[in-house]
């Protein structure tokens, strides 16, 4: 009896659970990052050192040549971090994942491997019935990196690229201050004996965090205002201090505008940022102060903002000095590209480890939630309903 020969494999005989550890392998990667060719962006989403964690874990990297150089990496850099570097476009395109910054082209994706893997940010506002159409056609599967949670439930994108509009919108301020810009003459600083600037900063959300703690940080009286009390407690809360803080009420913004050198917008709204500044506050503000809209890529919160580029980045109406750039980080090319590069790595060696992205989504909620395609079926209600798009429920494909 105990010769017996049993009909099974030892495979077959294993319990369920234990096959699924057999089955889960480590994944290796092969990672395209084309040359951003929208218009100013300078920004790349992994640097030399977040290729060179990659290249040791067994990854290949094909970068096309020049995409990191306008935040000064060079193609030198990334080789030796272990990068092969390309200067041909449709070489890049065609790997298995493709990482971008800003979404492709409909060119570039044309360029694009059916199946293909496509990371990048989605930018629903601007984007065409077209582009889902041609996704959906290459069968492929995408993450918006703006959509992807964390554990905590936040949006580490979209959070770390408001921590450089935030900042930045005071330094700017800060520079379009000055004579030589056209401004009052006044500097940020706590210079002894002299008043300090005045600074209003509509909203009370991350990029308000960032600039208030900027503007305190240089001395400035700082007044925030926000419909949300809780948000305004925790932004007191978060920054450890007191603050004069406000609801957004007619009176009192006009009032608060009329004295305050800078003004900074920072409101989000679902579809379009909310106008909370009409073009009479605007007319009552002091000549020669500054309005730095960072919500403009939603609309704006200024009634007389309207849409600048780096290139020319700021206009006057009624003596006021208007910032109205939609794409601040790139500004700061380097910094930003090291932020985004700093959550995309983790992420890559995640899906590496789970033994590729499908097993990855199945395990992580964060980075499902980042899912808009799925083996070329829309995944993501708000685009569907946005683009009047058939979709399935991501849960209901990937289980």
């Amino acid at each position: 009896m105990g010769n017996t020969k049993s009909p099974f494999s030892k495979q077959q005989l294993l319990p369920q659970e234990e096959m699924l550890e057999i089955s889960l392998q480590k994944g290796e990667l092969f990672i395209g990052i084309p040359k951003e060719t929208h218009y100013q962006e300078k920004r790349v989403c992994l640097t030399p050192d977040a290729v060179a964690a990659l290249s040791m874990h067994g990854h290949r990297i094909l970068i096309e040549s020049e995409a990191g150089l306008a935040a000064n990496f060079s193609d030198k850099d990334y080789s030796e971090a272990g990068a092969e570097i390309t200067s041909d476009t449709k070489k890049v395109f065609g790997c298995p994942m493709i990482l971008k910054v800003e979404p492709p082209s409909l060119d570039e994706l044309e360029l694009m491997n059916p199946q293909c893997i496509l990371i990048s940010a989605l930018q629903l506002k601007t984007q065409s019935k077209k582009y889902f159409e041609t996704l959906a056609a290459k069968r492929a599967t995408a993450l918006a990196f703006e959509f992807i949670r964390d554990e905590t439930g936040a949006l580490p994108a979209v959070r770390t690229l408001s921590e450089i509009a935030g900042t930045a919108s005071v330094l700017i301020a800060a520079e379009l201050l000055n004579n030589l810009k056209g401004g009052n003459g006044l500097m940020f600083g706590n210079i002894s004996g002299v008043p300090p600037v005045k600074v209003v900063i509509l909203g009370a959300g991350t990029v308000s965090e960032f600039a208030t703690r900027a503007a305190l940080g240089l001395g400035a009286q700082v007044q925030v205002f926000d419909n949300s009390i809780t948000k305004l407690r925790c932004l007191q809360n978060n920054l450890g201090r007191q603050l004069n803080t406000s609801t957004v009420q007619p009176q009192t913004l006009m009032h608060a505008l009329s004295e305050c050198d800078v003004a900074i917008g920072a409101v989000r709204g679902k579809n379009r940022s909310p106008v909370l500044v009409t073009e009479e506050m605007v007319q009552h503000m002091p000549k020669g102060s500054v309005i730095v809209d960072v919500s403009i890529d939603m609309g704006g919160c200024f009634e007389t903002s309207e849409l600048t580029t780096h290139d020319h980045p700021t206009f006057e109406k009624f003596g006021v000095t208007h910032y109205c750039v939609p794409n601040i980080p790139s500004r700061y090319a380097r910094t930003a590209s090291v932020s985004i590069s700093n959550i995309f790595t983790p992420y890559l060696l995640q899906i590496a480890e789970e033994g590729g992205l499908e097993p990855s989504l199945r395990f992580n909620r964060g980075l499902k939630s980042g899912l808009y395609f799925y083996h070329g079926i829309l995944t993501n209600k708000g685009v569907a309903d946005w683009f009047n798009l058939p979709y399935s429920d991501a849960n209901l494909l990937i289980f």
